[in-house]
């Protein structure tokens, strides 16, 4: 893929019941597949597939009900399309069914510490791996008390995710990371790690970096109305956009979202930008 001659879009392809954002709208194979054909149209990537919610609060699946949700949409995808398709797991099982079905890529928001056979998977296979930092597991990263220094708690939870990575067998040209906005960090820690998303890329210039932020909470807490009610996820597509562009000016490589067609905007304004900037 071409990173580093742009920024890559990765678009959102929730198969599942109950995602914060787009939960039930996309659970048949038919609604799924014109999903992400119209993100494809829009100037997708890549298309990430998700079977299981990694929402605050969420309840886990079994990895048979994981595969049977996203093994029919990635097996018809391929057959459809030639861009990369990812699957969202933590889960060695559906890693090995998916790209048994055609993913390329795995995208790994525990970075291999649910299980860490995944990386055997992607190895075996040749895939790409995302490493994504978080803590905790979605039903409690939200009641963890904040870590002290989050630059240093992703950076060495990255280093490590990453060595077991290669020492697994996964080619380090196969790796990317992502900093995990709103996994397990506090709402000034997710503003902090994109500020200085620039000194991350520094730390690690071999691994390019996939930043997601779309329709996270932590917008909808500074996007509050008065009486401090956090603005809804259907309403946080301008904030959103903001951190797009930030990301970008800052370095990113790939960009995860749900709204393909106002990122593809938002890139190119951003990387006009940034280009006089030098």
């Amino acid at each position: 893929m071409p990173i580093g001659e742009r920024t890559l879009i990765m678009g959102i392809l929730n198969v599942t019941p109950d995602s914060f954002s787009d939960g039930g709208q996309f659970v048949s194979v038919d609604a799924a597949v014109a999903h992400a054909e119209q993100m494809i149209l829009e100037g997708a990537d890549i298309i990430d597939v998700g079977g299981e919610s990694t929402r605050p609060g969420g309840e886990p699946v079994s990895a048979d009900e994981e595969i049977q949700r996203v093994v029919p949409v990635i097996e018809a995808l391929t057959q459809r399309t030639g861009i990369p398709i990812s699957v969202d797991t933590t889960k060695s099982e559906v890693t090995r069914a998916a790209l048994d079905a055609g993913a390329a890529i795995v995208n790994d928001i525990s970075a291999l510490r649910f299980d860490f056979y995944v990386a055997d998977a992607v190895a075996r296979a040749g895939a790409g791996l995302v490493l994504m930092h978080s803590r905790g597991t979605p039903a409690t990263m939200h009641r963890l008390p904040p870590v002290a220094d989050i630059m240093h708690e992703v950076t060495h939870s990255l280093r490590a995710s990453i060595n077991m990575a290669e020492r697994r067998g996964v080619k380090r040209e196969s790796i990317l990371i992502d900093p995990g906005i709103g996994f397990g960090k506090s709402q000034e820690q997710n503003l902090e790690l994109l500020a200085k998303l620039d000194q991350l890329i520094a730390t690690f210039p071999d691994y390019p970096l996939l930043i997601g932020t779309s329709r996270k909470s932590f917008i909808g807490r500074i996007l509050a109305d008065e009486n401090g009610t956090p603005a809804p996820a259907e309403d946080r597509l301008h904030g959103t956009l903001a951190t797009i562009t930030t990301a970008i000016l800052k370095g990113a490589h790939i960009i995860r979202v749900h709204d393909v067609k106002a990122a593809v905007e938002t890139i190119r304004i951003a990387e006009a930008i940034r280009e006089i900037r030098g």
